[in-house]
């Protein structure tokens, strides 16, 4: 009898999960009416202040911290200051949350998991393709405020912090649509089920990119989150928030606390209610977050530093491969882990290489963000500008300067010329460290080989690129220990793995294995 009784219940419980793996809808928590808009929306009160008319001291309102569906005062009382850094204006204050804030979040993301976990992949998909939609129909609004909070240029702005976004998240979606999440392995069934309570981290240089690329995912696989963005760029987080709460997303599964990264960060890292970390950014805060998510055992991915090279094996492809490697270095102000910030030059091609990148270096404007004949704007903070101009003087002492921008900036914004050094050592500073502005480093090697040598004689491995005949192009790509590496006019397919080798981090973001980062693996012995 009682045996009769326990396989009656176990036999419950496959059916149960059967249920849910087969898109069943077990929970419907996604409301079919239009949400009202909230008198405290601090988007709503964004569109109604008009910035530009100075209104409210030109300062923008996101005042709260978004808690269980719900904007709260955060605990601390006090405020972090953003910064126009075209400008030196300050434009906007959001709260500077503490470890209490954390744990509140914490302990709602904790609370909605119980429900969010159990819905259907379908309730899921359509959140999504709502806020896709949100994203598009805000697009010039999302993009202004980038410009604003970051220094990007507009143009640059709508097409790469917002357009490419909004392909990601379709990207995603179409994703888990094809992802198998169970299968059969003779008498077990193997499940993928959602990780639990994801904490997220995200930096300043692409601040809407960057979230997308963690809690979308996280979402779709049924995860919950609390949400950290960086104090430098935290403005466009709360687009997410209304984006996501307009398409449906129930209270607790997205939380957003804002604040320092040492105060927040480390909350968020070792709260016993967060189960997954995702953290992007440098290699020493990642290398802090780990030890720190280490205490309670907690699954980390960290994306992390890079200095990416760019091989240059001969005059195939070598006006191009300089187009791309200007760009990415240029572009976003050199902001940029993945930037090619080292070119690995054969000497038989020096010659032709020199002239090319003289050539093409005027194309790249730096001037005023909101010009749309900007390609680069200002370094997104005084920090940054004291680092970057630093590493630009010492490099001055050790190298030539093939070419050096000669703008003429405006007395304020932490404007700076980009550079080309040449004839660089590989074991010179400016070509060890990640330097984070629009730097190139130009070293020749003998052949292939040393080529080859020098490229992976880094403490990092994010990114790179090969330019060359194509198929000698694509021999050495395989030997370059990097995460991603782009052969001549490889396209760079939005949505594919991304994620480093050595101090430039592990685990994925993107592709199937991003989705599996916020996956957890369960084996159930039953018969088919």
């Amino acid at each position: 009898m009682m045996c009769t009784l326990y396989l009656t219940a176990f036999d419950r419980v496959i059916r149960h999960w059967m249920k849910i793996l087969v898109n069943y809808k077990c929970v419907s928590m996604i409301s079919k009416n239009k949400k009202e808009v909230r008198e405290d929306n601090p988007i709503e009160d964004l569109k109604k202040l008009n910035v530009d008319r100075q209104a409210n001291g030109g300062i923008m309102k996101f005042e709260k911290l978004y808690i269980n569906g719900e904007y709260v005062d955060s605990t601390s009382g006090e405020f972090i200051e953003v910064e126009n850094p075209a400008t030196n204006e300050i434009i906007g204050r959001v709260p500077r949350g503490n470890a209490e804030d954390v744990e509140k979040a914490a302990l709602a993301a904790k609370e909605a998991f119980k429900t969010f976990s159990l819905t259907s992949f379908d309730e899921r998909i359509e959140i999504m393709k709502k806020f896709a939609a949100y994203l598009k129909e805000n697009l010039d609004e999302i993009a202004e405020l980038i410009t604003k909070e970051l220094g990007s240029p507009i143009k640059f702005s709508k097409k790469t912090h917002v357009q490419s976004q909004i392909n990601r998240v379709e990207k995603y979606i179409n994703i888990v649509k094809d992802y198998e999440f169970s299968r059969r392995d003779g008498g077990a069934l193997i499940v993928k089920e959602p990780a639990g309570v994801v904490g997220c981290l995200t930096p300043w240089n692409y601040p809407l990119g960057q979230i997308i690329q963690k809690i979308v995912f996280a979402i779709l696989a049924g995860n919950t989150i609390v949400l950290k963005p960086s104090q430098q760029t935290p403005l466009v987080a709360y687009y997410v928030v209304d984006g996501l709460e307009k398409a449906g997303l129930p209270k607790g599964v997205l939380n957003l606390v804002t604040g320092v990264g040492g105060e927040v960060g480390n909350a968020i890292a070792t709260s016993k209610y967060i189960d997954v970390i995702s953290f992007t950014g440098s290699t020493k805060g990642g290398s802090e977050v780990a030890k720190l998510a280490q205490e309670t055992v907690k699954r980390t991915t960290l994306e992390l530093g890079g200095k990416s090279p760019a091989i240059f094996l001969d005059k195939e492809n070598l006006e191009l491969g300089v187009k791309q490697l200007l760009a990415i270095v240029i572009e976003n102000t050199g902001q940029t882990c993945s930037a090619w910030s080292r070119a690995i030059v054969l000497e038989s091609v020096r010659e032709e290489f020199e002239a090319e990148i003289k050539k093409q270096f005027p194309d790249f404007k730096v001037g005023d963000p909101n010009d749309r004949n900007s390609i680069a704007g200002p370094l997104a903070s005084k920090k940054q500008y004291d680092k970057v101009t630093d590493y630009i003087e010492k490099g001055k002492e050790i190298a030539d300067v093939l070419i050096e921008g000669n703008y003429d900036f405006p007395e304020k914004g932490y404007y700076v010329n980009p550079i080309v050094f040449n004839d660089v050592k590989n074991d010179a500073v400016i070509a060890r460290d990640e330097i984070f502005g629009p730097v190139l480093c130009v070293i020749y090697v003998k052949d292939k080989k040393e080529a080859i040598e020098v490229a992976n004689d880094t403490d990092y491995g994010l990114s790179g690129a090969v330019f060359g005949n194509q198929e000698e192009a694509l021999e050495v790509a395989k030997l370059v220990r990097t995460g991603t590496i782009t052969v001549n006019d490889g396209p760079g397919e939005i949505g594919t793995p991304f994620g480093g080798y050595k101090l430039s981090g592990y685990g994925r973001e993107g592709g199937i294995e991003g989705l599996e980062e916020y996956l957890e693996t369960k084996t159930i012995n039953v018969r088919a």
